[in-house]
């Protein structure tokens, strides 16, 4: 289990970063031949990303729900996302293309994903007794990590004039 953080503390990480969420439902769960090749793709990326920081993945989460699952992912740039979801050496262009040709537009799983690109300074924290969580844990891989939530950073409007943010 992960440590426990017992005081207010405070994620910040130098420079932008981009908050993908990546997912999938299942729109015909009875049709396991359909989404079981889709849900077994997702670990294989985020291993082959763990073992390779320089891709730019700097954190994930999985997320487990009826009948959706979703990824949280932390990335250091847009454009080392971009690069890793184009890459014919990489594990995600051929699950695409394999997603395209068994599923396609039939209905049987439905993916998605949105991406959000974080400028310097745009965003706040705040984690209590929590192990490094979210933006926290990504943190840890990036220039920036966890500091007490004390002085400037004791408030959500105060973290978010700090980090430049207009309050």
């Amino acid at each position: 289990m992960a440590e426990i953080i017992s005081r207010r503390v405070s994620a910040e990480i130098e420079g932008g970063f981009v908050l993908f969420l990546i997912g999938m439902r299942f729109n015909r769960p009875w049709n396991v031949r359909r989404w079981l090749p889709v849900l077994r793709a997702m670990p294989r990326m985020l291993k082959e990303l763990s073992r390779q920081p320089e891709l730019g993945l700097l954190h994930y989460r999985l997320q487990f729900g009826f009948p959706n699952v979703m990824v949280v992912q932390y990335w250091r740039s847009f454009e080392l996302l971009s690069a890793y979801s184009a890459a014919r050496d990489k594990a995600h262009l051929p699950a695409w293309a394999a997603f395209n040709r068994a599923v396609g537009t039939n209905g049987d799983v439905g993916i998605w994903h949105e991406t959000y690109i974080v400028e310097p300074g745009k965003y706040e924290s705040i984690y209590v007794n929590m192990p490094a969580f979210g933006l926290g844990a990504a943190s840890k891989h990036a220039e920036g990590g966890l500091f007490d939530a004390t002085g400037e950073r004791a408030s959500a409007r105060t973290r978010a004039a700090r980090r430049g943010e207009t309050v």
